[in-house]
């Protein structure tokens, strides 16, 4: 007899089932989400691991652009330079805040993102592991022979023996065994004999969160840090001071959104003399620096001066603050004076170094007490030679045969309407060359102590000898310095630290369970041993081995038989 019904769908089913729909049907609609329901799945997207991790991944990607093109936090210089030598792709770069890295839209966007998904991964796993902690080890299976790692004793009993209690005392020495080796233990007794689980390896999972509780902290260190760490650049020439102060001392300053700039701590750094020494001529490497070392005194309020040396990588900790050596140079002493002999500009100048062997560049600027507004592009060789085109180069950077030479305008430098001019810069546009380049005049040349005279009477310039003054050579070394706090750092540390050993424990703490069961029969005793591993645990079966051995070694002596 035919069940096939009569509409023609196939028989056996329901008619509600999925195959069972006619063919013009509407079909199985899902559910609409809503508002609330996409937002619940976006934040377990958010709060995901993997999610975790691939924002750990993206931060570590969008943090390269930061090592590779220089930030104005920490080399304002360097920017400046970089728009200069690349005016074309600078605009590019700043529209995509790629010289402010770690404070631009995009590089935030990852970094609270990765902070709130920790934050969504660690308090859930938290909640869950501390009921974990809490609980008891699981009730021991029914059938222990379906584990992989498992041996069966069976002890023969003497006929006088009571064999529930030779189970009990079984129990109760693996109990013992197993809290000692570090386990949680709980004991079962049935019916069929007597039982104890046992569970170790939670260190793990606790590791697991404090590696993921350690990455947060990391990240407040690193963003609250951040608004309390300032950075500023000076330059300081031997004898002069620095004073620890915004609207003295600093040629640049970059402070946190928290740093109050008028509560700086009170400080004045001298900079008593610069030694540096270099590899001889005539031996490999002619030339280059060996060792820097600025010699300064620290002064602070109510205390006593204090010698320090601030050398590469060997920063000088003042009151919080870490000073680091970034680069030195030349600075000649100049002395203008106008037609009628006054003194319109005396000067140490920085003269930037351009190549390894000191050949550097310098800019003076005159806007007052000339006829008319005077700028002077300088170029000074430590040790001045002459190249086969008749041009002057500088053969070896220590100070043994010191030239400079001027070149010469005169005209509007283009600083009276208020307009920020680069001190290390000049730009000659609108201005009139009177000595070197395509001026038809020879470029002023002074050795120091030489005073020759400007052009067209204009007045004289003097290289001065510094050593007419005390000082150790006739030209004064400059450092630049750049003074460093970072209120986060030793936060930062710790928490790298405590990351690293949560991390250690993930790795290398194994998490199992281990159950002994004792099964009393007609003068034997049946005794289980089993083992389970939590995750990837290689040596599980050594240590149920070691268990067996070490258990049936304590009971009192018989005759064992092994059952596989």
């Amino acid at each position: 007899m035919s069940t096939s019904p009569s509409d023609g769908s196939e028989p056996l089913r329901p008619s509600d089932h999925a195959d069972s729909q006619p063919a013009s049907g509407d079909g199985i609609a899902q559910p609409k989400l809503g508002f609330v329901g996409w937002m619940r799945w976006g934040w377990r997207q958010l709060t995901s691991m993997r999610t975790a991790l691939v924002l750990l991944l993206l931060l570590a990607i969008a943090a390269i652009p930061g090592s590779i093109v220089p930030q104005r936090t920490a080399d304002p210089n360097g920017v400046a330079q970089y728009k200069t030598a690349n005016p074309d792709l600078y605009p590019i770069l700043d529209t995509l805040q790629l010289f402010d890295v770690y404070s631009s839209a995009w590089f935030s966007a990852i970094y609270i993102l990765l902070f709130i998904s920790l934050i969504g991964c660690v308090v859930p796993r938290t909640k869950h592991h501390w009921k974990a902690l809490r609980a008891r080890p699981p009730r021991t299976p029914a059938r222990l022979s379906r584990l992989d790692d498992h041996v069966e004793v069976v002890r023969n009993l003497p006929a006088t023996a009571d064999a529930g209690a030779s189970a009990t005392q079984a129990i109760d020495l693996a109990q013992t065994q197993l809290r000692a080796a570090g386990y949680r233990v709980e004991r079962y007794d049935g019916r069929g004999g007597a039982s104890v689980s046992a569970e170790r390896g939670y260190a793990r999972e606790t590791g697991n969160l404090v590696f993921h509780g350690a990455l947060v902290g990391v990240l407040l260190a690193v963003g609250i840090g951040g608004g309390l760490t300032y950075t500023g650049q000076t330059v300081i020439v031997e004898g002069d001071n620095f004073v620890n102060s915004l609207g003295l001392g600093y040629t640049s300053f970059n402070p946190g959104r928290f740093v109050d700039t008028n509560s700086l701590s009170p400080y004045a750094i001298t900079l008593d003399s610069f030694e540096v020494s270099y590899v001889p001529v005539g031996e490999p490497g002619q030339g280059q620096a060996g060792d820097f070392a600025a010699n300064v005194t620290v002064t602070e309020p109510g205390q006593s001066p204090q010698e320090g040396v601030v050398r590469v990588n060997h920063p000088l900790d003042v009151t919080g603050d870490r000073v680091y050596l970034m680069g030195n140079g030349y600075a000649p002493t100049i002395t203008v004076r106008n037609e009628e002999g006054e003194v319109v500009f005396r000067e140490d100048v920085e003269f930037l170094p351009q190549d390894s062997n000191m050949t550097s560049q310098g800019v003076i600027k005159i806007p007052d007490g000339m006829a008319e507004q005077l700028g002077l592009i300088g170029f000074f060789y430590p040790t001045a030679a002459t190249l086969h085109s008749g041009a002057f180069t500088s053969a070896y950077p220590s100070l043994a045969n010191p030239l400079l030479t001027l070149w010469v305008y005169s005209g509007d430098l283009g600083i009276d309407d208020g307009t920020a001019r680069n001190v290390y810069a000049l730009d000659p546009t609108g201005m009139t060359q009177l000595a070197g380049g395509d001026s038809g005049s020879e470029a002023l040349q002074l050795e120091p102590g030489e005073t020759v005279d400007l052009p067209e009477g204009m007045g004289t310039i003097t290289f001065e000898d510094a050593t007419a003054n005390g000082a150790a050579e006739q030209v004064k070394r400059y450092v630049s310095l750049s003074v460093h706090r970072d209120v986060g750092a030793p936060f930062v540390l710790a928490f790298a630290v405590l990351a690293l050993l949560g991390l250690l424990a993930a790795l290398f703490i194994p998490r199992r369970r281990m159950w002994v069961k004792a099964t009393p029969g007609d003068s034997t005793l049946t005794l289980e041993y089993a083992g389970l591993a939590r995750g990837e645990d290689p040596v599980i079966a050594a240590a149920v081995a070691d268990l067996v051995r070490t258990h049936t070694a304590s009971l009192p002596a018989d005759s064992p038989e092994p059952r596989p």
